[in-house]
């Protein structure tokens, strides 16, 4: 009689133009991948929404919060799939509805938990006195129109609960969308993260560390569409391995969302000494920095990536002021995207709590960036000085030598295909 279904709502999606049915088809193709492990069906393209059947509903919610992580979903209702029949409609109205009122008094009750366990008393939740319906066709063989509905459906939804109409801030509002053949209704939607389906904005390098910042900057060019390369440059062999177990750790969180190919780990310590050897004390980090360029520039030509990516906001550490960020951009070919450029550690720890990766990046770990650090960093470099220091090294075989070392963790990402260059 009814099936339960995700419908799901996207924006920037449904703002293109012609070419708007490959980003559909792609946000189609990463929900399935992403969803593969849940009691679903393909999902399925309908009326600029996509709908995605659930088989067992005891998993609805949670394939829902799974749908609501995938970069391009706008939002994600929770609705009954019934025929187009008017006594139908109705009925599954006030079933949602009712699902609506037993939400808000879940939400109220407290959780059973030992006296000196209860945290501190949460405002209360009041029960549900309001309601609206939110009716629209899309398919124009519907007798009624928008309005037709939305009063019809009120009108019965008023006389069997008694709840007033609030049309301006109900407290719940029941969503009826009728299109060809079928009819959705629900009372529950989940934001999601919004942006655009991760394969249509080609492939970029990101450099990958296991502190707060880089995952951030990783997951909003992600958001973007982007489908991320990771490299991450670790200590070894002068520190062990816990950063780069911390970076898998993170890939793990940023997996979930369907955008990270890979993480490639290049062991970066015996460089870092060679480069503390001879290079002034107070520009080492800005040629660590040009390094790391260099090599991750060297992946990205294997990934057949269009730019790279980095965690740096301006001002935020020695390296990160206008002079050296240009002293270390004068090393790359392609683009160096700074996505946290504008953002403060505050904005940038709230956004790392969201994806989970926070308490994974606050771990104690010995981080490449400490080995061999100067007493006092230059802050405004000139960048004749940098070019000079630059030149006492052989950065080619640097090159070579970081390439030739290094390792990598897959992740599930349906839009990355990897190199020739480096396969098992």
């Amino acid at each position: 009689m009814s099936e339960r279904v995700c419908l799901v709502h996207y924006h920037e999606v449904g703002l293109k133009g012609r070419n708007r049915s490959a980003f559909e088809r792609c946000l189609q193709g990463n929900l399935d991948a992403a969803l593969g492990v849940f009691p679903v069906q393909k999902a399925v393209r309908l009326a600029s929404r996509l709908a995605v059947t659930v088989n067992d509903p005891s998993r609805f919610e949670e394939v829902a919060e799974a749908i609501s992580r995938i970069p391009g979903v706008h939002s994600v209702s929770l609705t009954y799939k019934i025929e187009r029949d008017l006594a139908l409609i109705e009925e599954f109205a006030l079933r949602a509805l009712a699902d609506a009122c037993e939400a808000r008094s879940a939400a109220a009750r407290p959780a059973v938990r030992p006296a000196a366990a209860r945290p501190a008393a949460s405002p209360a939740v009041r029960p549900v006195t309001s309601f609206k319906v939110d009716a629209r066709r899309s398919n124009t063989d519907w007798p009624e129109s928008s309005m037709e509905m939305n009063q019809r459906i009120g009108a019965r939804l008023q006389a069997e609960t008694g709840l007033r109409v609030d049309l301006t801030a109900p407290d719940a509002t029941v969503a009826v969308t009728v299109t060809q053949g079928v009819a959705f209704i629900g009372s529950s939607k989940i934001l999601g993260v919004g942006g655009l389906p991760v394969g249509t904005a080609g492939k970029v390098v990101s450099l990958l560390s296991a502190g707060i910042d880089s995952p951030v900057a990783s997951w909003r060019i992600m958001h973007r569409g982007a489908v991320i390369v990771g490299v991450h440059f670790s200590g070894r062999p002068h520190t062990d391995g816990a950063s780069e177990r911390l970076v898998t750790e993170i890939g793990r969180m940023l997996e979930r969302s369907g955008g990270l190919g890979r993480i490639y780990l290049v062991p970066f310590g015996d460089l870092q000494r060679e480069v503390s050897l001879v290079v002034p004390p107070d520009l080492r980090v800005l040629i660590y920095r040009r390094l790391m360029i260099r090599v991750a520039e060297a992946i990205a030509r294997a990934e057949h990536a269009k730019a790279l990516v980095t965690g740096e906001s301006l001002g935020q550490v020695a390296s990160q002021t206008l002079e050296n960020i240009a002293a270390v951009d004068e090393a790359a070919t392609l683009p160096v995207l700074r996505p946290l450029a504008g953002s403060d550690k505050l904005e940038i720890m709230a956004e790392a709590r969201r994806l989970d990766t926070y308490e994974l990046s606050t771990c104690d770990h010995q981080d490449c960036c400490t080995l061999f650090m100067p007493r006092n960093p230059e802050t405004h470099a000139k960048l004749p000085a940098v070019l000079d220091a630059w030149g006492t090294l052989d950065v080619e075989r640097m090159v070579a030598d970081a390439l030739a070392s290094l390792s990598w963790v897959d992740f599930d990402c349906p839009a990355y295909r990897p190199p020739k260059t480096w396969t098992r």
